[in-house]
């Protein structure tokens, strides 16, 4: 089966942010940055990225201080070959110090579906280890685990 491809549907562009999701969960920069066209510009937060391998980098210390990192994507429109979502991941420092991040995404994507644009706007909100809501093992989150909207985030 091949990814989905613009022009996206609502149903396709659910599927590219599953996708997206999942890569983001194995926490292996390498794995995520090979979703993106080699030129892909990035604005994330207040860093700008215009490369593959600065991807690459940016993930890896990303994952060295945001500890068992945790992400949910839900679709939030798309049309033809963009598509936002918001998202929340929930994450410790290495003091110990819990957070969930909060934030959207703007993708732009190219003919063969691979991300050529990404425009992230992203807020840290700390938490107690009694108030997290991503409770599964690392990695994939499961099928039957909520999403944003039925966790009422």
């Amino acid at each position: 089966m091949s990814p989905p491809l613009p022009p996206f549907t609502l149903e396709t562009a659910a599927q590219k942010a599953r996708m997206a999701e999942d890569a983001w969960n194995s926490r292996d920069p390498a794995r995520v940055a090979l979703a993106y066209t080699e030129d892909s510009r990035w604005r994330n937060r207040t860093e700008f990225l215009t490369s593959r391998a600065e991807i690459v980098a940016f993930l890896t210390r990303k994952w060295e201080r945001e500890l068992d990192y945790r992400l949910i994507k839900e679709i939030w429109g798309t049309l033809g070959n963009r598509i936002a979502v918001r998202f929340a991941y929930e994450w410790r420092n290495p003091a110990g110090q819990w957070f969930r991040s909060y934030g959207n995404e703007n993708w732009q994507f190219d003919a063969d579906g691979l991300m050529e644009q990404r425009h992230a706007s992203i807020n840290d909100l700390a938490i107690s280890e009694a108030e997290r809501k991503f409770h599964w093992p690392l990695g994939r989150r499961p099928d039957d685990h909520p999403g944003l909207s039925a966790l009422g985030l």
